[in-house]
């Protein structure tokens, strides 16, 4: 499918099917999403229902993507699902298929609004992306983003395999730039993921085998995120700058994966983590590799470089440049938690900061 040059704007979701090649005019064709329209639910609907019925229906039509949330009574939290509008009938409408077995009531403040991802890759496999603008219209969508809310940005893939995007730009996404959820043998090539609420590019739960390669990633909560449980990944060549989190982390039962060779500058307070989420060795990221990166410029006044956080395991973190080319303040390059184990150190280059390994494994400081 050519996509010719242009500005398309999304009232739902462009997706697709296996087997499907989309082919922009690079930054000529440009998906933008449509400003969102929200209102409250007028009566609740309970589990499985198909039907939903709107406050204020002015705004919404037949073949909007939308969004439900609620505040769950049982988890006392917030819980969204995404839909369709198939059929109206005045402001009652119908969905694509039934909600899940969460109720969305009006006690529970349930909504609905026009979020949705601009390309959904969802159960397919051999699909190829390739030069193409998508915008998220941040600055006219509700942020939603937590780890339930990646479902709303650029693109979202989910138990999909061999999916292939390049030259892509996705921008000002109330979510992630890309997305990918459950999927193994993904490519990302030479795209461009900026200003996104949420991450650049998020390896999502489960993955396996994806390679990220010529990429910027700038501008984003977490440049590069590894998520639960992600394995033999590749991170290489990109280039990852002004994340505000973190330019590049990895955390609960990551293993395996390589960061390699990528310029990490700016980021809002590490440049690298292997990130602690629970202090059971069962769900330490083991086996993961930190090679010939530059990562310069981390954090605030206590930034730091790389962190090594709760139970690593097995990690190698060799060949770097760890730099602070301001000034030391409270500064770290390189910090070492008390119980990782088994590290690996080699001809990594640190300097500037005002303590340039502290490893808490022996409670020593090294200048």
């Amino acid at each position: 499918m050519n996509i010719l040059p242009g500005t398309y704007r999304m009232r739902n979701s462009v997706s697709l099917r296996s087997g499907v090649r989309i082919l922009g005019s690079g930054e000529d064709s440009v998906l933008i999403k449509e400003p969102e329209v929200k209102t409250k639910l007028a009566e609740d609907s309970t589990s499985w229902q198909q039907e939903v019925v709107l406050a204020d229906p002015s705004g919404f039509q037949v073949g909007d993507g939308v969004c439900l949330q609620v505040i769950d009574e049982w988890h006392q939290g917030a819980w969204f699902i995404q839909r369709s509008l198939v059929a109206r009938n005045g402001n009652r409408f119908k969905l694509n298929k039934p909600l899940s077995d969460d109720d969305f009531t009006v006690k529970g403040k349930a909504s609905i609004g026009t979020l949705f991802p601009v390309l959904n890759v969802d159960g397919v496999s051999d699909v190829r992306i390739e030069n193409i603008a998508l915008d998220g219209n941040r600055a006219k969508q509700e942020s939603l983003y937590h780890n339930w809310g990646n479902i709303l940005g650029g693109i979202w893939l989910n138990k999909s395999n061999r999916i292939q995007m390049r030259k892509i730009i996705s921008r000002e996404s109330c979510a992630d730039g890309i997305s990918a959820q459950t999927c193994n043998d993904v490519l990302i090539e030479e795209c461009h993921c900026l200003n996104n609420v949420g991450f650049g590019i998020h390896s999502g739960t489960g993955s396996e085998r994806h390679i990220a390669r010529n990429n910027r990633l700038e501008n984003n909560y977490i440049g590069y995120y590894f998520c639960w449980g992600v394995r033999f990944g590749l991170a290489e060549n990109n280039t990852i700058l002004n994340n505000s989190e973190y330019g590049v982390r990895l955390g609960q039962k990551d293993t395996d994966n390589v960061v390699r060779n990528n310029e990490i500058r700016n980021s809002g307070k590490v440049g690298v983590i292997f990130e602690r989420v629970d202090d059971d060795p069962a769900y330490s990221p083991d086996r993961n590799r930190l090679e010939a990166n530059r990562i310069i410029d981390s954090g605030g006044e206590t930034g730091v470089g790389v962190d090594v956080m709760g139970v690593t395991k097995a990690a190698v973190i060799e060949r770097n440049e760890i730099a602070e080319t301001r000034q030391p303040l409270k500064r770290i390059g390189l910090r070492i938690g008390a119980r990782t184990r088994d590290l690996t150190l080699e001809s990594n280059r640190v300097t500037g900061f005002s303590v340039n390994v502290l490893d808490l494994r022996k409670s020593t400081i090294k200048a």
